[in-house]
């Protein structure tokens, strides 16, 4: 895919979406927890910390939390994981952390190096050294979030660095070969947003300019062209979008031979419009359907479909990916070459250009299948990839697009240490890299069933058991769920679930729900807005079949999530309560009420829909946990985390639930990072911490 398509993409999902705490509105006057939307007020953190020390009385006094807590930080500081790399120029840069690296080395080697069980690394940024040397108000530290380097001699980078783990961030230019910051060079002041190369004295800038400057999901609805050695504030516009946007970016694809600036408008989740700017400064719209994921490598449009699409006398599946040259298309022309159309257990899980070959990866019943196509002068010609693994989760990415038939590719399952390869398409892979071995996971096998939902839909889900399993009911088993955004669920390996619950005997079942991307838009789409209870009735159904299939039993079975994750255990909690034993609901979405209100909220209403209008709160209502918990009834017991520094999903969401449950004398928890952003840590040190937490808790809960 281009940059732009990759960027539009990690906005749209990963992004989850952040917005700063200023483009909240006020509290709900009806609501007695309003005041603990107040992120960092003295009355609401004082709050917080009061919730903390009681949970950590809880759970983490004991010995085998804090022995647990060690383990799980000696797998996240282990140096014998894989250093994923990037290639920029000659050199193979990699993110480091380790125990003694907490915030994290920007490093490079080379790939005769990079072969060696232990390269030589050359240190470009020391992150732990920066926060030494800059002491950032508040106690804050800087958090790595990415690098931009300016092709084709990769002599300066723009920089992105978060103070404390928010999404708001900083852009600060570097100098790779003195490996210095740029003192009077690009510098973008903290705010969601970014800077892109165009050459070597311009950038594309979108960012908080100021009053009226961003959407109303606090993110940038201008971006403007910035020449070196002007004020911020004389850059010219290029695009504006609406208020009710969702994001606006812009770049050069620095392809040799294929120069192109691109101009994104994101209108919503899956709404999007790119436009090709020519010299003039003109904008001409790459005239796709909104919804379909569009991307740029050298002559080639790709067009992946999310909705069907009559065009050129014949209709393509939603699914479907579609190539053309880019030229041609912009000229008018329709016609396509249908690279990959899904069938009823397919779908696309992604794709990745070489410099002249396409590597599909398609999900078969949630499986990882490799193939390659080509264009030629002939048409499209398909192969398989050779040397594919043929189990486990597969991961594909091109090493250099520009000038490379070389592919990473890395395979993973539940009970198998990731491994990388290097491959050259059409010849076997060179294994390069293996994970260590974190868990004793022998004792266990790994399997794949179907649960049965309540509109009769097959749910996929995978589970991992202890092979010599008593089908008696009584077996601790940990549920995990994420079910949205069109987001699949596939197996990997985790030393944290490996060593904080499978090595100890524990079962663990992942979900493959509507709601997700397990097969296509259609399983996306099954779940939106008005139909978000089927994702919910998804996961009740796979809970019910452990029961069913005597695995276990509601009152050994945990459930944990994440984010729209949240959502789905709030749900669990409110809706199903009957089905388990203990629900750990992480940096959640509750409120749904105000969740458009609150940071990125707004973002998110393609997925849920606007509650501030009567006739979609009618159903919003329905799967908001906020609104659906009832005193007089009984609740497993719970525990609430998120982190202060989260300005994607606004900390008030669980904070407020725990205080309605709390004053209703429920069996409930709660823990706050105060640092973190919205992945909950902003270290190794506090990932571990909060994960002992809520492994710690589902022991106690469902352990025999």
């Amino acid at each position: 895919m281009s940059k732009l398509a990759h960027a539009c993409h990690a906005v749209g999902i990963a992004a989850g979406l952040a917005a700063a705490g200023a483009h909240a509105q006020a509290p709900a006057s009806d609501d007695p927890y309003a005041w603990l939307e107040d992120v960092s007020g003295d009355k609401a953190l004082d709050w917080v910390r009061a919730q903390n020390a009681k949970a950590e009385a809880e759970l983490a006094s004991t010995p085998q939390f804090k022995q647990l807590e060690a383990d799980i930080l000696a797998i996240l500081d282990s140096d014998a994981k894989i250093p994923g790399v990037e290639k920029i120029g000659d050199y193979y840069y990699n993110f480091w952390k380790d125990k003694h690296h907490q915030r994290g080395l920007w490093r490079r080697t080379t790939l005769e190096e990079y072969r060696k069980d232990k390269p030589a690394w050359e240190t470009v940024i020391d992150l732990d050294a920066l926060n030494e040397a800059e002491q950032i108000p508040d106690g804050k530290k800087w958090v790595w979030h990415g690098a931009d380097c300016l092709k084709p001699d990769y002599k300066r980078c723009l920089i992105a660095l978060s103070p404390g783990g928010s999404d708001a961030d900083v852009t600060r230019e570097f100098d790779l070969e003195t490996k210095q910051w740029v003192s009077d060079g690009f510098f973008r002041p903290e705010a969601k947003g970014g800077l892109g190369w165009i050459d070597a004295d311009t950038v594309y800038v979108y960012t908080d300019f100021g009053p009226g400057s961003m959407t109303s999901s606090g993110y940038p609805r201008i971006v403007k062209q910035w020449k070196r050695g002007t004020p911020l504030e004389s850059a010219t516009l290029v695009y504006e979008g609406g208020p009710g946007d969702m994001y606006i970016a812009a770049l050069r694809d620095h392809t040799p031979g294929f120069q192109r600036d691109l101009v994104s408008r994101t209108i919503a989740f899956y709404n999007d419009e790119l436009y090709l700017r020519r010299g003039d400064g003109t904008l001409a719209k790459i005239e796709a359907p909104n919804s379909a994921n569009k991307s740029v490598h050298r002559e080639w449009l790709t067009l992946e479909l999310r909705e069907p699409w009559e065009v050129g006398g014949r209709t393509y599946q939603a699914g479907s990916l579609l190539a053309t040259r880019f030229d041609d298309f912009m000229a008018g022309k329709r016609e396509f070459e249908v690279l990959f159309e899904p069938t009823a257990n397919s779908s696309l899980a992604g794709f990745d250009w070489t410099r002249s070959h396409l590597v599909l990866n398609v999900l078969q019943d949630v499986k990882n299948q490799l193939s390659v196509v080509t264009p030629g002068e002939g048409g499209w010609t398909r192969t398989g990839f050779v040397g594919a693994p043929g189990i486990g989760t597969l991961a594909v990415s091109a090493v250099d697009p520009d000038e490379s038939e070389a592919v990473w590719l890395t395979a993973t399952d539940f009970l198998t240490p990731t491994t990388l390869s290097l491959a050259q398409v059409g010849a076997a892979p060179e294994k390069l890299k293996s994970n260590p071995v974190f868990f004793d996971g022998s004792k266990h096998t790994m399997e794949q069933h179907f649960a049965t939902s309540k509109d009769g839909t097959r749910v996929p889900y995978f589970l991992v058991r202890p092979r010599d399993l008593a089908l008696d009911g009584t077996a601790p088993t940990l549920l995990y769920g994420y079910g949205g955004f069109e987001i699949s669920m596939t197996p990997s390996y985790s030393g944290g679930v490996g060593k904080g619950w499978l090595e100890q005997g524990g079962v663990f079942a992942l979900a493959n729900i509507r709601g997700g991307g397990e097969y296509g838009p259609r399983w996306h789409q099954a779940a939106l807005k008005a139909n978000r209870h089927k994702a919910y009735e998804d996961f009740a159904a796979v809970a019910q079949d452990l029961v069913d299939r005597k695995i276990t039993s509601p009152a050994h079975l945990g459930t944990q999530g994440g984010s729209n994750g949240g959502l789905l255990m709030g749900n669990m909690l409110t809706q199903y309560p009957d089905q388990f034993g203990a629900i750990v609901v992480q940096v959640p979405l509750l409120d749904m009420k105000r969740y458009n209100q609150l940071l990125a909220g707004a973002s998110w209403m393609a997925e849920y829909g606007d509650p501030d209008k009567p006739e979609e709160w009618a159903f919003i209502q329905k799967f908001s946990p906020y609104h659906l918990f009832d005193p007089a009834k009984d609740y497993p017991p719970v525990l609430f985390t998120t982190s202060t520094l989260d300005d994607r999903v606004h900390p008030g969401h669980a904070r407020k639930m725990m205080a309605k449950m709390a004053a209703a004398q429920k069996d409930v928890r709660y823990y706050e990072n105060i640092e973190g952003g919205h992945g909950g840590a902003a270290d190794n040190k506090q990932a571990a911490h909060m994960q002992a937490l809520a492994y710690t808790f589902l022991w106690q809960q469902l352990g025999e």
